[in-house]
């Protein structure tokens, strides 16, 4: 997770294994403020969307299996949920990419994308850019706000 700046919009910054490569995909602050609850392991004392999902998939005995980053149209990402229920049937469910990442990272799932897809969409930052630096302004964001402000 990053923020832009000056915009100081959210990017989620996924990472090409053993590579340099990575997709940038922007995000709402909702959304950021949900992958970093996850992240950072935060329980709201309420369930809120994702932790939602979590239970009724736990309920309806289905896992969560992967997510898939499968394409950009327009610079909008799109993704899929592939969800196994409890007799091994597969299922994929169309998804924002913010809201599979979300839930991804509270069912300890996989998040892919194809080689096709880097090639297309990826970008290229070697270490040592300064992301340390975004990534502690976003943080010092997160320590601003409180689990209570999502609760509608």
């Amino acid at each position: 997770m990053r923020v832009e700046m000056p915009s100081n919009q959210p990017i989620v910054l996924l990472k090409e294994i053993n590579g340099t490569r990575f997709l940038p995909i922007w995000v709402g602050t909702g959304e950021a403020t949900a992958i970093a609850f996850a992240q950072q392991g935060l329980v709201p004392p309420r369930p809120l969307t994702h932790d939602l999902m979590c239970n009724v998939l736990e309920l309806l005995e289905a896992e969560l299996t992967a997510v898939h980053i499968t394409d950009v149209v327009d610079g909008v990402f799109q993704a899929i949920l592939l969800i196994r229920n409890q007799s091994s049937q597969a299922t994929t469910i169309d998804a924002r990419p913010s809201d599979a990442i979300a839930l991804a990272i509270r069912t300890h799932s996989n998040i892919l994308a194809s080689a096709d897809l880097l090639n297309k969409a990826a970008i290229e930052m070697p270490a040592g850019d300064g992301t340390n630096l975004e990534v502690e302004k976003f943080r010092e964001f997160l320590d601003q706000i409180n689990p209570e402000d999502f609760i509608g």
